[in-house]
């Protein structure tokens, strides 16, 4: 077979060494590698119909994945007014007031992004924007997509006039003293009450939206993602992409399971499993065993310091346990949102639990984990579970000093483990790295910058959270090669540049183990592959 794509003066990084392969250039046909070699032996190979790009020194990396993501949801959740760049409650206001300046009279106002610490330790509600706001139906999403502030008319418009019980145990309709809500929703349940009666797009449009987004993280160098919902159309979309040619990112889809789920909701996600197209597929099961910390769903092992974050997100955590066993005999993975050191440590003990009853080899995660206790960290090698970071969260939604919503909740003390990428590491875990976007940015050189500096991106000058908890470049670039392959269990085919491996690549203009984690962000992107077709190229190529 005549390859499809040569790629000549070449510098092949591999990432399990950190060593440039002697190797200059590579063949890909059939969407693999399928030669090694020098320039004239390689391109050699040619025909009419091959693609030959002269690379010129740029280094090349296995394609990059972003090992937890929501593209389809985040698509359609980062649509309107981005506040994320808003520092204080004034900033938002300012852009709240110009966004309703340009609304059609009766129309919605939809942000995202909020930051929590805006409100500077001040309760987080929408009173400080009822004047901007009056009359005008408006929904907040805060940056961690579980909590929203809804305007007063939007609460009016959804019948909200008080507290509410949800069968989510971590849902809340957050009301004042006297019993009246205050715009704070919490979790998906009580979200929902403000967003099934807004407008919402278009089928088309949504579609659209994602498209345009999946093109921008291949621009960006992602070649591939674990996507943690399947909620939606979003499966109907990635099926229509694919089928169209654009799915420009490998994705492996999990898709939820609530509490309540039941027992033939289990089995269908089981049989779910494996289902999809040529560039995505049905692979694991997401769970939720807690919320957030910077809202107080999040559960701890002692209640945070406004007493909260006491609860599980399953009411009866016993039920979660039983659920991961099943899927565990079943052979299906599982990949559970375990923020709190008590969530962490149940989701370890279920998944303890269902190795001991025996079954298949299963490569369960746990995703987040934001602090936890040193008993707890040698689990994760010993269970062979794999420890899924976002490393720009600590970046961004916290600070050195501990005056951050999310610290002061936690206290010095659990502050200070706070996402422990270098301790899993060490103690022998695997560690994928990922965005959550669009809870951050989805550029992988930035996440990867974030897991070696732990600085807030805005102003790279202030101390990091934690140095001691930064990786390696090379450890970076494993948690978005051979990591993330490695828990999808394709280590086999994919996060190496090798004969037989997938053709997934990510060409840069510079090294990434020796540009300054600082300056990380700022390398282009030259060449970005997919099976052997390139989905971003640079003008420069």
């Amino acid at each position: 077979m005549r390859p499809s794509l040569i790629l000549l003066s070449a510098r092949l990084l591999d990432p399990v060494t950190g060593r440039v392969l002697p190797q200059t250039a590579l063949a890909a046909a059939g969407g693999r590698i399928t030669a090694l070699g020098d320039d004239p032996t390689v391109r050699a190979l040619a025909d009419a119909s091959t693609t030959v790009i002269d690379l010129k020194g740029a280094v090349v990396t296995p394609g990059l994945v972003d090992g937890h993501l929501h593209p389809a949801s985040g698509a359609e959740l980062t649509h309107g007014l981005d506040l994320s760049h808003c520092t204080d409650v004034e900033q938002v206001r300012e852009a709240l007031a110009r966004a309703v300046r340009e609304l059609d009279r009766g129309a919605w106002l939809h942000g995202w992004g909020l930051d929590p610490n805006v409100f500077a330790g001040h309760p987080v509600a929408t009173a400080p924007f009822d004047t901007v706001l009056d009359g005008v139906p408006a929904m907040l999403l805060l940056f961690d997509a579980h909590s929203m502030l809804a305007s007063r008319r939007a609460l009016e418009l959804a019948g909200i006039d008080g507290p509410r019980t949800f069968d989510q145990a971590t849902a809340e309709v957050v009301c004042d003293a006297d019993g009246r809500p205050t715009g704070l929703l919490l979790e998906d349940a009580a979200c929902e009450l403000v967003e099934r009666i807004a407008p919402r797009p278009t089928r088309e449009e949504r579609r659209e939206r994602l498209a345009t987004a999946l093109r921008a993280m291949a621009a960006a160098g992602l070649t591939g993602g674990h996507a943690m919902d399947a909620n939606g159309d979003s499966l109907a979309f990635y099926a229509e992409l694919d089928a169209a040619g654009r799915l420009p990112l490998r994705l492996r889809v999990a898709p939820w399971c609530q509490p309540g789920t039941g027992a033939d909701g289990v089995r269908a996600l089981i049989e779910q499993q494996g289902t999809g197209g040529r560039l995505w597929r049905t692979a694991g099961v997401k769970l939720f065993m807690d919320g957030t910390i910077d809202n107080g769903t999040a559960w701890l092992e002692r209640p945070d310091c406004h007493g909260e974050s006491r609860h599980a997100f399953w009411p009866d955590p016993e039920e979660y346990t039983r659920v991961i066993g099943e899927l565990h005999r079943a052979g299906v993975p599982t990949a559970t949102h375990a923020i709190g050191d008590a969530a962490v440590r149940h989701a370890l003990d279920a998944v303890e639990k269902a190795r001991a009853g025996g079954g298949p080899e299963v490569r369960h995660r746990i995703e987040h984990i934001e602090t936890v206790p040193d008993d707890t960290l040698s689990r994760f090698s010993r269970l062979g579970v794999t420890a899924s970071m976002q490393p720009t969260h600590c970046c961004d939604f916290t600070r050195a000093d501990h005056t951050d919503n999310w610290s002061r909740r936690l206290g010095e003390e659990r502050a200070s483990r706070a996402w422990r990428c270098r301790d899993l590491y060490d103690s022998g875990a695997v560690v994928v790295l990922g965005s959550d976007w669009p809870i951050a940015p989805y550029p992988p050189l930035g996440v990867m910058a974030g897991a070696r500096h732990r600085r807030p991106t805005r102003d790279l000058t202030r101390a990091p959270h934690g140095p001691e908890q930064a990786l390696t470049a090379l450890e970076a670039l494993q948690g978005m090669t051979v990591n993330a392959a490695h828990a999808a269990g394709e280590e086999h085919e994919a996060g190496r540049i090798a004969v037989g491996h997938r053709a997934d690549l990510t060409v840069l203009a510079a090294d990434p183990l020796t540009t300054a984690a600082t300056g990380l962000p700022d390398v282009p992107v030259l060449l970005t592959v997919l099976a052997g077709r390139p989905t971003h190229r640079d003008a420069s190529l």
